[in-house]
This record gives structure tokens, C-alpha cells and sequence, in this order.
């Protein structure tokens, strides 16, 4: 993936409140596990690292259904990289999934 795109999908994620900076660490949760990966392609073309990914908790969609909630856990190198940036004007500290929201 060449890092325009990646640049662009990771702020597409940023504005949707799925990712949020935590720190020197990106967070990402979403309820699709391949979304996961997408997110690591995106971030090893930026030249970060992904560090974990764990289950966080179960989501209830609608009465009867539960899916797992996915949590992410990236690095990008740069102390003072762009996405911070757009983080810190376009951004929310917490996810969609959060409870505090």
C-alpha cells in the first residue's frame, strides 16, 4: 500500500472515531477482524509497527447476537508524524466503542 493511501484510509479512521492516539501509540478497535488487518498494512507503510491486537470485549448487535470487539495497539516512529497532528485537530480520545462517550 503506498502511503498516501494508507495516510488517507488512517484518517478516514481517525474522523469515524475508530482510531485514537494514546500517548506515543495509536489505538484502533473495530468488530471486523480483516479491518485489523488493513490497519497493519497501513501502518507498516508509514513505517510504524503494529504491537498487539486483542480481544477487548464482547458488543451486543441487537437481541440476540454478540461479536467481538477487536483492539489494536501501533507505533509510528516519528514522534511528530502528520497523523498526530490531524489526531489532535480532528480527532476524539475516546473510540466509538467506549463507554465514557
Amino acid at each position: 500500500m503506498l502511503p498516501p493511501v494508507a495516510r488517507k484510509k488512517m484518517q478516514a479512521w481517525i474522523r469515524s472515531r475508530h482510531l485514537i492516539c494514546s500517548g506515543n501509540f495509536f489505538i484502533f478497535e473495530t468488530l471486523d477482524y480483516s479491518t485489523i488487518e488493513r490497519f497493519e498494512k497501513c501502518v507498516i507503510s508509514l513505517g510504524g509497527t503494529l504491537i498487539s491486537v486483542d480481544p477487548k470485549k464482547r458488543v451486543w448487535l441487537g437481541n440476540h447476537r454478540q461479536i467481538l470487539l477487536y483492539q489494536a495497539k501501533a507505533s509510528l516512529h516519528t514522534p511528530h508524524h502528520e497523523l498526530k497532528q490531524y489526531w489532535f485537530k480532528n480527532g476524539s480520545f475516546h473510540t466509538r466503542f467506549s463507554e465514557n462517550t
